[in-house]
């Protein structure tokens, strides 16, 4: 059984919030699957098969049918997630930034993936036996990265900048940062904590893409709550209990979004209500999470800060 989350609790692929990065990946699997030409992560099934969830094995190759098994929605958000942070870091990249963080990277194969730029460095930052596992499993199936990719196997809530200069990484020179799926499981001050280290680590002209949720109106979250228990029950009686609702940190913090643009980040963002019409994919109905409003936001550090 998942325990709520704690200080100082820890986790693998399989467990507590380690299992949410494996099921994001089977997400992926199953949206590659389905629809190619949005999303192609040909690494995502074979890590979940690696990772040995029976039941999120089962959806990432298809042996069951998604459908049955998880809402359509969360597989389209995969789509336009995926999409979304790949443009960013390309974007970035082909501007000319040769250094890319990429915060809690799970098992994010963006290194191995994306046709980066000759040059471009790639650090991925995670818990050791996480960085271990993946970099193994890829090597055992044959994959090279796509760039001079570079690990700081630490946990974030560690002297994780120390470990990132260790591999390499050089502040003074501009980066691509990304915080994808991360923030809402981190305590609200540890959120700012780590949005102000990304900053102090920034030179002018680096860019950092993550989301930004809306603070909850009265009742909302005891909404979003029961839908996840929901879920967390339906998956149980499949034999994979991930008891979603007990792995995020609720309550008020600080929105992401003005929170970085008081801090010199000039930012835009996109709603994923508009993301799935962008991508012709079906509206959003039944939103008592308020998931259409999550924005997806990127910009860059403006020139006069730091």
């Amino acid at each position: 059984m998942t325990s709520t989350r704690y200080d100082g609790d820890t986790w693998d692929l399989a467990s507590g919030v380690g299992a949410t990065a494996t099921a994001a990946a089977a997400a992926r699997a199953i949206a590659t699957r389905a629809d190619g030409a949005l999303i192609d992560d040909p690494f995502a099934e074979p890590l979940v098969r690696a990772v040995g969830i029976d039941f999120l094995t089962r959806l990432a190759t298809g042996e069951v049918p998604a459908e049955d098994l998880v809402e359509q929605v969360w597989i389209d958000v995969a789509k336009v997630r995926t999409k979304f942070y790949d443009e960013f870091f390309l974007d970035a990249t082909n501007a000319g930034i040769t250094q890319v963080v990429i915060l809690a990277s799970g098992l994010d194969s963006r290194a191995y993936r994306l046709s980066w730029p000759a040059g471009t460095v790639v650090y991925e930052v995670d818990q050791p036996r996480v960085i271990e596992f993946k970099t193994r499993t890829l090597t055992e199936l044959g994959a090279a990265p796509t760039a001079d990719r570079r690990v700081a196997a630490v946990d974030l809530r560690e002297d994780w900048p120390a470990v990132l200069r260790a591999a390499g990484f050089v502040p003074a020179q501009p980066t691509a940062w990304s915080a994808e799926g991360l923030l809402g499981y981190l305590p609200p001050e540890a959120q700012d904590r780590l949005l102000d280290t990304v900053t102090e680590l920034s030179a002018p002209g680096s860019r950092v893409a993550t989301e930004s949720k809306p603070n909850p109106e009265p009742g909302e979250e005891d909404k979003t709550k029961q839908r996840l228990h929901r879920i967390s029950e339906h998956w149980r009686a499949h034999g994979f209990d991930p008891d979603m609702a007990r792995l995020r940190y609720f309550g008020e913090r600080n929105e992401a979004a003005p929170y970085l643009t008081e801090r010199g980040w000039a930012l835009n963002g996109v709603s994923i209500r508009n993301l799935f019409a962008a991508n012709n994919l079906p509206p959003l109905t039944d939103d008592d999470m308020r998931m259409g409003d999550m924005l997806y936001v990127s910009g860059a550090l403006n020139k006069t800060a730091n």
